[in-house]
């Protein structure tokens, strides 16, 4: 395998296609898509909003702001996607009329899908579902807040949040100031669920907790290795990098069971004449891996840069602790264990150390590929291991980059919107109080539906998000939430959680406006650690009943706790939530003056082109890797007869093109040929050795339940695993956990697919 080659290996192993999946990912379908909403009768919202000086409401790469809706922090322009338009298009829907939800019934509810609830339309309007009811009904603010203050007066451990990443920084904070004011740690968050593995592991090894390189940093680099991310789906700007990054002469490694069309191809309309409509390569070098078995790949990795003398020592005993342990880990691994671990050949591995080690800047990227998975932190630590090894870490155009979700779920974190609170912060907090926080741990995502599971929760406020659909075994979760007495769900459109994560007494859902509606400035934080600053604006539903989340939080603050310890009212005006951002939060200082310059800012501190570290010694610390030992139940061990036709995978959950977490937009998924939610991709080797056909209608069997009627989808996707989507798929199963993160093993969930 020639490594000194551009294209090494491209297109992976297992690479068989069904007939329905295109030649390149992105491509015209994006233009189409762009002109059949922008000159449909909703164009004039939609331009007036992409035009709008604030934050892309849809993923953490960040565009938008003060420099233009269109251009991002490097002031380049035409820096919207079409996943900009999805989630525009979906905010700008009408209100739901009252009457929907007065005339269907909780039952009839419940029959919808994601999509179906989604395109009700916008919540206009508070409204309740009081115990022994089967209807929602309108509910007056007064009413709320007598029955939010109330909730809030049990004792505190028995309170807690859930939090979602499309709030502002001015919310999340104050979220987090009512509830820690209240003596509650109980902050759950949706990160608990996706990239907390990525600030476990980082914050161990290098005293921070997100990304450590800038978009200017990443500009520089000549190597991209990305591991566990389509970014094609989810991040579709980040190509526009890639392609650059190709064009200069760089590579890029992809490592994924799947073969995703968009990390081969691109078609991406930044670049009209040479993407659009041929492509832009992606995958220099494209790996397969057995889910779960990344650390052996990196390991491997390891190993072939220690053999092939790309190690840089000088740099590792000068700027690193631990090492030694990391090498000879590699060192005494041997080969045909690597393989036969993560089901990559050496050759191929060997080609990967080969292109690290004569790179001159190497970014490693990850996403939920590599932290929904039950060794995650591992993972994490393997990947950071070898940008070390390699001295890819602490100098411009390297370093690590975990590539995050939602557009603000990042600055959740920052805020103080975690179980695990900065020491740092803490201590700013506590002077703020005057006080001690609690010293009692918070509960993260899953923690909390097991407590609330066990009768220990009374009061629940869900800011944004979807936390019943985004938990796996989902009876578990509805039965969790039941036991709730209150729970109250603020929002702008309804979800399945607002029809399936029922209260035991009251469940109350709260109206909210977005981003560009607020009628106040908001700041947001992208994934590469860069604040935007969001002008006001204003709202489409003059009729409806609407309020900000800042208001609702400082007005429900005010009634808990008075002026104590600080005058919640006046909070309602953000400038002065920005000011006590600015005094708690470390890297925040320049916050403090944004009101006046509107210049928005690189948070202080994370951004690392030396290789110093916010850790004790000034070093960054290496962790080994133990291999995971990886098998799958037995046909028997999911207790059908001996007589059944079926086989064992290891089961991907994951999200189709055009969905937003839980949010589904459109029921197929046209890049990977599949064309409903209710499918099952899976290789043909598999499926035949099963004795299954293309298109066959099968049962997918987790520890849990069992979802009937799946068509069964030739894909490009290893054998051994298989792919459905998410969050339809959680019915089936109970999950195994990271436990030093907290975080479920999405993907690779044990499944039996039987005739």
């Amino acid at each position: 395998m020639d490594s000194t080659q551009q294209n090494v290996q491209p297109v992976p192993p297992f690479n068989e296609k069904n007939a329905e999946t295109p030649a390149i990912g992105g491509g015209l379908s994006i233009i189409e898509y762009w002109a059949k909403h922008t000159l449909s009768p909703e164009g004039p919202k939609l331009w007036k909003t992409l035009l709008h000086k604030s934050a892309c409401l849809s993923c953490s790469w960040g565009t938008g702001g003060q420099k233009g809706g269109f251009t991002n922090e490097e002031g380049e322009k035409l820096q919207r996607c079409m996943k900009s338009v999805e989630s525009i298009s979906a905010e700008l829907k009408p209100a739901v009329p009252m009457q929907v939800f007065e005339q269907q019934s909780v039952d009839q509810l419940q029959r919808l899908t994601s999509m179906e609830a989604d395109r009700l339309g916008r919540l206009g309007y508070p409204m309740i579902l009081r115990e022994k009811k089967s209807y929602y009904e309108r509910i007056s603010w007064e009413e709320v807040y007598q029955i939010a203050e109330a909730a809030f007066r049990k004792s505190p451990e028995r309170v807690a949040s859930y939090s979602s990443g499309r709030s502002s920084n001015e919310a999340a904070f104050l979220l987090q100031l009512m509830m820690r004011t209240l003596g509650s740690n109980n902050l759950a968050d949706c990160s608990d669920l996706c990239h907390a593995p990525s600030t476990t592991g980082l914050n161990k090894m290098f005293g921070t907790r997100t990304s450590i390189v800038s978009l200017e940093n990443l500009k520089k680099a000549d190597c991209v290795v990305l591991a566990g991310s389509n970014p094609s789906y989810n991040q579709p700007r980040l190509m526009n990098e890639l392609i650059k990054l190709r064009d200069r002469g760089g590579k890029v490694i992809v490592i994924n069971p799947i073969m995703e069309i968009g990390l081969v191809k691109f078609g991406s309309p930044a670049f009209p004449v040479k993407s659009l409509v041929p492509g832009s390569e992606i995958a220099s070098l494209y790996l397969q891996p057995i889910p779960g078995s990344d650390t052996a790949l990196f390991v491997g990795i390891q190993k072939s840069l220690l053999e092939q003398g790309f190690v840089q020592e000088n740099y590792l005993r000068a700027h690193t602790e631990g090492w030694e342990a990391v090498v000879e880990q590699a060192r005494v691994t041997p080969w045909e264990t690597i393989a036969s671990t993560c089901g990559v050949s050496q050759p191929e591995i060997e080609a990967a150390a080969t292109i690290i080690g004569t790179s001159k800047g190497v970014v490693f990227g990850w996403a939920m590929g590599i932290t929904q998975q039950k060794n995650s932190v591992d993972n994490v630590y393997s990947i950071a291991n070898t940008a070390l090894l390699s001295g890819n870490v602490g100098k411009e155009g390297a370093g690590v980059m975990p590539v995050r979700g939602h557009s603000n779920v990042q600055g959740f974190g920052s805020m103080g919107v975690t179980v695990d609170l900065k020491k740092e912060i803490q201590q700013t907090l506590e002077t703020l109080l005057g006080r001690s926080l609690s010293p009692v741990k918070g509960y993260n995502t899953r923690s909390l539906i097991e407590a609330a599971d066990a009768g220990k929760v009374d009061t629940l406020l869900c800011l944004g998000g979807n936390l019943y659909g985004a938990n796996p075994d989902s009876a578990q979760a509805k039965r969790a939430l039941g036991n709730i007495e209150t729970i109250i769900y603020v929002a702008t459109k309804p979800n399945l959680g607002h029809f399936h994560g029922l209260a035991k007494v009251n469940t109350i859902v709260i109206p909210v406006l977005n981003r560009f509606e607020n009628p106040y400035k908001t700041t947001v934080e992208s994934g590469n650690n860069f604040v935007r600053f969001n002008d006001p604006g204003e709202t489409h539903l003059t009729d409806a009943d609407l309020i900000s989340e800042v208001t609702f939080l400082t007005e429900l603050a005010h009634r808990i706790h008075g002026n104590d310890p600080v005058d919640w009212q006046q909070l309602q005006d953000t400038k002065y939530v920005r000011q006590l951002i600015a005094q708690t939060i470390p890297g925040f200082e320049k916050m403090a003056a944004i009101d006046e310059t509107n210049e928005e800012f690189t948070i202080s501190g994370r951004i690392i082109t030396e290789p110093h570290f916010p850790t004790p010694s000034g070093k960054a610390a290496m962790f080994t890797t133990p291999l995971p030992a990886l098998s799958l139940p037995e046909l028997k061990d999911f207790g059908v007869p001996e007589s059944t036709q079926g086989i064992v995978v290891a089961l991907m959950t994951g999200r189709s093109y055009s969905q937003h977490n839980t949010v589904v937009y459109k029921i197929d998924d046209k890049y990977r040929g599949m064309p409903h939610r209710n499918c099952i991709l899976m290789s043909r080797t598999d499926a035949e050795q099963a004795g299954l056909q293309a298109h066959q209608r099968v049962t997918v069997q987790g520890n849990v339940g069992k979802l009937e009627q799946v068509e069964v989808i030739y894909g490009s996707v290893r054998p051994g695993s298989a792919l459905m989507f998410y969050p339809e798929v959680n019915a089936i199963f109970h999950p195994e956990m990271e436990t030093r993160s907290g975080t479920p093993a999405y993907k690779r969930v044990p499944v039996l697919v039987h005739a």
